[in-house]
């Protein structure tokens, strides 16, 4: 199985050369800002190709339906399917079941728990995530040594703890913490999950402000949870911009928040390019085409110093 770091670009346009394909896509959830941008990608590049339909479905984070929504796509007829999964570690379900009735099935941001044993008719399209994590935690550490400190405590919002892209950068957060890089003594106070939502993550940074521990900044897997603790750090009465916030996927509310001054950090994922990147590879199995399995499209560092760069990229 090959590994290919690039672009969504490098795949070959298929546009007006495909024939007639139905594609089946299962989000894992409609009601989620950076999925939004990445099935608006989809739905965008299928209306600039011929002969190509999507069905758009909507999981809703339960995993018993979303297995349900590959069965009813396979058994519809559908030429291929894409899956953004509910839970990464229940993918090798969904991949048999594709497999079974030779359906190519395309992975798309989330990476599935069987990735490295994947069929030949199956891929993944996504950043890698040891990227992500990795390039929010150093930026944090030079912002800390910019302000003069020797010694910082952070707290940490991970994503949903079964999946993949939440585990892998909160080992990355504490990877650059433990190798020295860092430059600053790092002490993570607490770390606990907000499953990717603004709410839950306002209520958790309401609860540890309630605890009275003095912190120095907030850590935060993806932009939704960044964006609820500076809420909560804000209703709270508090000024917040003596702390470092960083979140990940440069959504179009944390950009505007940080126009306005608040989170400090957050990294460019292109849902849109995932998404066209997610359809082509289907579409290339479809027509038989070797696809590389792995397609990993670069995260970029975005700070206030770069915002404009990526106001319209998400």
């Amino acid at each position: 199985m090959k590994h290919l770091l690039a672009s969504a670009a490098l795949f070959v346009s298929i546009a007006g050369t495909a024939s007639a394909a139905n594609v089946g896509v299962s989000m894992a959830l409609f009601d989620d800002n950076f999925l939004t941008v990445l099935r608006n990608g989809i739905e965008k590049y299928a209306g600039t190709l011929d002969d190509v339909d999507v069905q758009i479905e909507d999981a809703q984070n339960d995993v018993a339906k979303q297995l349900d929504q590959i069965n009813n796509f396979v058994a519809s007829g559908v030429d291929a399917i894409i899956v953004n999964p509910v839970d990464t570690s229940a993918t090798q379900a969904m991949s048999n079941a594709a497999e079974s009735a030779g359906v190519p099935l395309v992975f798309v941001n989330r990476e599935p728990v069987n990735v490295d044993t994947l069929p030949d008719n199956q891929a993944f399209v996504a950043s890698d995530e040891r990227e992500s994590g990795t390039l929010e935690t150093k930026e944090v550490c030079r912002l800390f040594k910019e302000a003069g400190k020797t010694e910082a405590s952070v707290y940490v919002i991970m994503g949903q703890l079964s999946n993949q892209a939440a585990q892998q950068r909160t080992q990355d957060i504490h990877d650059v913490i433990d190798s020295g890089e860092c430059g600053v003594t790092i002490n993570i106070i607490d770390k606990q999950t907000s499953n990717w939502l603004r709410e839950e993550a306002q209520n958790l940074m309401t609860n540890w402000l309630s605890a009275g521990a003095q912190f120095d900044g907030v850590i935060a897997n993806n932009d939704e949870s960044a964006i609820g603790a500076i809420q909560a750090i804000k209703a709270s009465g508090a000024d917040v911009k003596p702390y470092v916030i960083g979140g990940v996927d440069a959504t179009q509310d944390a950009l505007q928040a940080m126009q306005a001054g608040d989170p400090d950090v957050t990294v460019f994922q292109d849902a849109a390019g995932q998404g066209s990147g997610a359809l082509d590879a289907a579409l290339a199995l479809v027509k038989g085409e070797a696809v590389e399995q792995k397609v990993y499209i670069p995260f970029q560092l975005v700070t206030p110093a770069n915002i404009v760069d990526f106001l319209a990229r998400n």
